[in-house]
């Protein structure tokens, strides 16, 4: 938005309040660490829905399970009418939502985050430049000229929640730039994969359709240029983007990522302006508290305060907040238990396709992380971060294979069949594979922690 922080002239006859008192580190570290204990917990939960879609898959009721997520679902306004598989509703309509997370999730970073500076993003982004080239080069290398090759996209992603999850097992031992480096990678990384789905997995575009997708994007531009804030207001132009988008040929998710990337970054109310304003409450209410008007007064400027409040908090941070939780334990779930499921079958198992996937994921990532990022600090364009040294940076490569979620997404778009079931099983076993390598590396070159009862007693070793 761009109109200017609203609220009380500042008093210099005041003194000033203590009031919330914040500075930048602190404003970064906080909603770090409540993303990576959420991702982290998310990644558990993913876990197991994975485990119940390949156990549901291969017993005796997986023809009802499959027949399951066919049914077919409809909406319908008048003569309108939209339907599809329940398949479909989750990975074009449910995915768009975590799609719009992403791109909350980059524009945050883009704006105050490690990608917010050339110098800073310098690493991450030439890392998940070559986690996705090196992947994608052995692929090819593999499945050029067969039916499988349009799966190339499968083993370029890298999966926050999974990589994070596997990360926390490590606890303190892992360095914080290490972490800020493989979730600045994986963001970086999610801007490629998106423009791939947006470019190489799209249909035939229709002009018309995209041209109506376009106009709702302007609407919202408009929307936020005026100061409008009314959510469902949004809501309702977000979803004829979506149709647009999901009727121009263009994947609907990237509706999604557009509309994240537009989302305003400045609160509406900033700076020590709520201050300013609770103050201005006080005062107002100030020997007011025996008069008969006092109770509506105040109810009057609770309702005030309270909008304030809401208000000093920017739309991108109450959007994220409000949609980590459900992405993370109700949709990723979802989609997990919708698209994890595959049959064990050996035709599959041993397909060229599952094993280029799982080369690429195994070898490609961390090959093509490492690789890139060594050229950049050699260039003298990025450094590596403070307390990480390069078989670290290679353990976090290793977690950069966990695909998972993205790459299974990008599978259902490019493959269909058996090319499908076996870029899954690809996914699934190049992924774990992964994790495990990438955790038996960091747990031998990080160095041990020592808790507080493994601390020596002060006066050294031996003292009594």
């Amino acid at each position: 938005m761009t109109h200017s922080p609203v609220g009380p002239a500042s008093r210099p006859d005041r003194p000033r309040s203590p009031v919330l008192p914040t500075t930048p580190s602190r404003r970064m570290i906080e909603p770090l660490a409540h993303f990576l204990e959420l991702q982290s917990a998310s990644g558990i939960v993913l876990i197991v829905c994975t485990l119940v879609a390949l156990a549901l898959a291969n017993s005796p009721w997986a023809s009802a399970w499959d027949h399951f997520w066919h049914t077919e679902a409809r909406i319908s306004l008048g003569t309108w009418e939209l339907q599809a598989s329940l398949a479909h509703w989750v990975n074009d309509g449910l995915m768009t939502i975590f799609f719009f997370l992403v791109g909350l999730e980059i524009k945050r970073e883009l704006a105050a985050g490690e990608l917010r500076t050339p110098q800073k993003a310098a690493l991450p982004i030439f890392a998940a430049l070559g986690g996705m080239v090196v992947p994608a080069a052995i692929y090819l290398l593999r499945e050029a000229g067969s039916e499988g090759s349009r799966g190339w996209g499968i083993p370029m992603a890298t999966d926050i929640a999974f990589a994070v999850g596997v990360l926390a097992l490590l606890g303190r031992r892992v360095p914080v730039g290490l972490k800020i480096f493989l979730l600045a990678l994986a963001i970086a990384d999610d801007i490629g994969a998106i423009l791939i789905i947006a470019l190489f997995y799209s249909g035939k575009i229709s002009a018309i359709a995209l041209g109506l997708a376009a106009f709702g994007i302007v609407c919202v531009q408009v929307l936020n240029r005026i100061g409008v804030r009314s959510v469902p207001v949004y809501v309702l132009v977000g979803i004829g983007v979506w149709l647009g988008m999901f009727h121009s040929g263009i994947h609907p998710t990237v509706a999604g990522v557009v509309l994240g990337l537009m989302t305003p970054v400045r609160p509406w109310i900033a700076g020590g302006a709520l201050t300013e304003m609770l103050l201005d409450a006080v005062d107002r209410l100030d020997g007011k508290l025996d008069r008969p008007s006092h109770d509506h007064e105040h109810s009057r400027l609770v309702g005030t305060l309270t909008v304030a409040v809401r208000e000093s908090a920017s739309p991108l941070e109450r959007l994220e907040a409000a949609l980590h939780p459900w992405v993370a334990f109700v949709i990723m779930p979802i989609f997990a238990l919708a698209n994890a499921g595959v049959p064990l079958n050996p035709a599959a198992a041993g397909h060229s396709v599952a094993w280029s996937v799982a080369a690429g994921l195994v070898l490609g990532k961390p090959l093509g992380i490492v690789l890139f990022s060594w050229l950049a600090v050699q260039v003298g364009i990025a450094r590596l971060p403070a307390g990480v040294h390069w078989l670290a940076l290679l353990g976090a490569g290793c977690l950069g294979g966990i695909g998972f979620t993205m790459s299974l997404f990008i599978a259902g778009l490019a493959l269909e069949g058996t090319l499908l079931d076996a870029a899954k099983i690809g996914t699934l076993t190049g992924s774990t594979v992964s994790a495990i390598a990438g955790l038996t590396l960091l747990i031998t070159f990080l160095p041990r922690v020592a808790g507080p009862a493994e601390k020596s007693p002060p006066g050294g070793e031996h003292a009594v």
